[in-house]
């Protein structure tokens, strides 16, 4: 996908969750589903707070530590720098050299990529906080989404050990979209879903073992989706 495509996806992403930061105090006192012990208000603390050190790694090529987020009124602080979050963004080289923590070649445009589907998933996270239905995105950014998560988050969740090595592959399906594999050595279990379940359930934004069929070794195929997959 293209850097203006990733940029267009989170700029819709910023403008919906601006709305719902600006939700009266009750309703952003309501608990997010996906994230327990998180306020609608924290949510917007943890988003203001990654792109405040999504910016400034771009800005400067390396790594820095994430600030922290306000313990009240971390909506308003969401809101202070959201138009500069996305001003930045929309300016860099996604070809210039930078720290990410994906494989290599280590590119500012990772950071385009990653904050469209941060923002996205946390713009589920928002609208159903908010008592809304989750929003909906193009084919190709879901499909992308999920290409995301099984060719950058899950090898890396392996890689550091935060998720146990399946002892065999387990094949991931979108009917008509495409497929990729965790583990190695043969296929002994597959997991199908349709295409926005399986990004939604990927991050644990609805549960793949109500919505996809599993076929092979089921047990080894719900062990790789407790995974953890991802962060």
């Amino acid at each position: 996908m293209s850097p203006d495509f990733y940029f267009a996806e989170l700029s819709i992403c910023v403008d919906q969750l601006r709305i719902l930061a600006r939700q009266p105090e009750e309703k952003l006192a309501h608990s997010v589903p996906a994230c327990p012990g998180w306020t609608l208000d924290g949510l917007f603390g943890h988003l203001g707070s990654i792109e405040r050190w999504a910016a400034e790694i771009v800005l400067r090529g390396k790594f820095v530590e994430e600030p922290p987020a306000p313990s009240v009124g971390a909506s308003g602080w969401f809101l202070e720098r959201a138009n500069s979050f996305l001003e930045t963004m929309a300016r860099i080289d996604p070809e210039n050299e930078c720290w990410t923590f994906g494989p290599p070649p280590r590119k500012a445009g990772f950071w385009l990529r990653r904050q469209a589907h941060e923002h996205a998933i946390h713009l589920v996270d928002a609208r159903m906080a908010s008592g809304l239905e989750a929003p909906a995105f193009s084919e190709d950014f879901l499909f992308d989404g999920i290409g995301e998560v099984l060719e950058m988050f899950t090898p890396r969740q392996l890689r550091l050990g935060r998720m146990p090595q399946p002892e065999a592959a387990v094949t991931f399906n979108v009917p008509g979209s495409g497929g990729w594999t965790v583990g190695t050595g043969p296929v002994a279990a597959s997991i199908t879903a349709p295409l926005r379940s399986m990004y939604l359930g990927l991050w644990g934004r609805s549960d793949l073992t109500d919505t996809a069929a599993i076929e092979g070794d089921t047990s080894l195929a719900l062990r790789v989706l407790k995974g953890p997959i991802t962060p």
